[in-house]
């Protein structure tokens, strides 16, 4: 079964190719996942590597330049399981509940919001 390894110093533009590239000669990988910020679609640095000869490769791996930077890699831990859905609000800001609430001081030069 393949293990997933994080790879952390990355450089921002290697590409998922060329990761793959680098981790091939210890075996065959996966997959690979470079971490993008959400809002500007950027390389966040790091990235996700899977493999079978995981452990090999990071002993290996650790430590070597790869794209002028040192890697930093170590077996990826599990994500622990998400609880709760979310949920709601309690209606308003100002008091929670619909159209409630007292008022909460001067707010300068804002204004009233309601």
């Amino acid at each position: 079964m393949p293990k997933k390894l994080y790879v952390g110093n990355l450089s921002y533009s290697a590409t998922e190719e060329s990761v793959r590239d680098f981790f091939l000669q210890h075996g065959e990988v996966t997959s690979v996942k470079i971490i993008t910020d959400p809002e500007s679609g950027r390389s966040r640095g790091f990235c996700f590597v899977e493999m079978e000869n995981a452990e090999e490769a990071m002993n290996a791996l650790n430590n070597q330049d790869f794209e002028g930077r040192a890697l930093k890699i170590d077996l990826a831990r599990e994500r622990p399981p998400r609880t709760g859905g979310g949920g709601g609000g309690g209606g308003h800001r100002r008091g929670g509940g619909f159209g409630g609430g007292r008022d909460r001081g001067d707010r300068g030069d804002r204004g009233n919001r309601w």
